[in-house]
């Protein structure tokens, strides 16, 4: 009975992403990494003579290089700028396209000091694309930020019967620790999940995935969050 397991080295734990892979091709696949921490490795590597054996961690999107994020995305995506707004409609700045900002987003806002506002750092709590309007917030916990529950597109599961409703552990971005929840199928083939406590920039288009302990029961990508 395949299944797939968390890592050995929690920071470099690939399970997140690898929830998505058909079970099928599981079955002739091996991690031969699975049972070291990434020191190990590295040490391995020396011992190997490989020149990247203390090469930094990359970050981010490792691909494109160093260079700036949003400067990478401005040569194949339009600028689309408009206002960025509080929750009750006060505009504070303008931002350049809203696919070049994240939910949970601190950094780049430029909106600064506002006159009636206090020095609490800005995030973006929201995206509204009909109005094309960057929704803003001031406090890293702010109730705009955070949500109780979600919903997802269909399910992929690495269990042969999931049940209607499930306790387990779900993590809503890579490396977060497991939060506890309740898992409800819903007849489309989706998920509901209700979780103890609230969680911080719920992202749609980002995987809610699923955890008994060490083993990944599967996942699914995130279509809407909700506060209730």
């Amino acid at each position: 009975n395949m299944q797939l397991l968390k890592g050995l080295d929690a920071a470099k734990d690939q399970s997140y992403f690898l929830h998505a892979v058909p079970r099928a091709q599981f079955a002739r696949v091996k991690f031969p990494l699975g049972d070291f921490h990434k020191a190990e490795v590295r040490e391995f590597a020396r011992r190997g003579g490989l020149p990247t054996f203390d090469k930094p961690d990359s970050t981010g999107i490792c691909f494109i290089g160093e260079r700036p994020f949003r400067e990478f995305l401005a040569q194949w995506l339009p600028t689309q700028p408009g206002r960025m707004e509080t929750p009750e409609g006060e505009v504070v700045g303008e931002h350049v396209g809203l696919t070049f900002y994240t939910l949970g987003q601190r950094g780049g806002l430029e909106i600064g000091g506002r006159a009636g506002h206090s020095e609490q750092p800005w995030f973006v709590a929201a995206k509204d694309a009909r109005r094309n309007v960057l929704v803003v917030v001031q406090g890293h916990d702010h109730p705009a930020l955070l949500s109780r529950a979600l919903e997802t597109e269909s399910a992929h599961w690495l269990i042969d019967t999931p049940p209607p409703t499930l306790r387990c552990g779900v993590k809503v971005r890579y490396r977060q620790a497991d939060q506890p929840a309740e898992v409800t199928r819903l007849p489309n083939g989706a998920l509901r999940i209700d979780f103890d406590e609230p969680q911080r920039a719920v992202t749609p288009g980002q995987f809610a995935v699923l955890y008994d302990g060490e083993r990944c029961l599967g996942g699914a990508v995130i279509s809407r969050n909700s506060a209730t």
